[in-house]
């Protein structure tokens, strides 16, 4: 899995093409304040240890929160950080689980819509835990 965190003042989207028909329609934009965006490309090699994957998601992303003190994190899917993809749904299982225990743990979480091309406004701070990269 390759993960780049960011964290954001402000950070938006709209939803403008859809790439996977298997995945349900979205017309609906969002918008959050003082948000830590995990921009997450799940990679093939992922799927042998979906928990073990979805464990370091989870413990980075949480890291990274309290480094911006933050609460609140959303999750999107990125696949561009490398050239080994997970299949989609792989990919999108990992995202639901992830945000069902950031949840139960009492952090507030959402996902962008899965399988879109997305218009993305997003205002970052020029602090050094505000850009995060983790490979594993």
């Amino acid at each position: 899995m390759k993960l780049l965190m960011i964290y954001c003042e402000r950070f938006a989207y709209v939803p403008v093409s859809k790439t996977l028909e298997d995945f349900p329609e979205v017309n609906e934009a969002g918008s959050y304040d003082k948000v830590l965006v995990a921009f997450i490309h799940a990679e093939a090699a992922d799927e042998d240890n979906p928990k073990g994957v979805e464990d370091k998601l989870l413990k980075n992303v949480k890291w990274a929160a309290g480094k911006n003190n933050t609460q609140h994190i959303i999750l999107h899917s990125f696949a561009h950080l490398s050239e080994s993809k997970a299949v989609p749904i792989f990919t999108k299982t990992i995202f639901d689980k992830a945000e069902t225990r950031l949840k139960n743990a009492n952090w507030q979480c959402h996902q962008t819509p899965f399988g879109y091309f997305l218009d993305l406004k997003l205002d970052a701070p020029g602090v050094s835990q505000a850009r995060i990269f983790k490979s594993f």
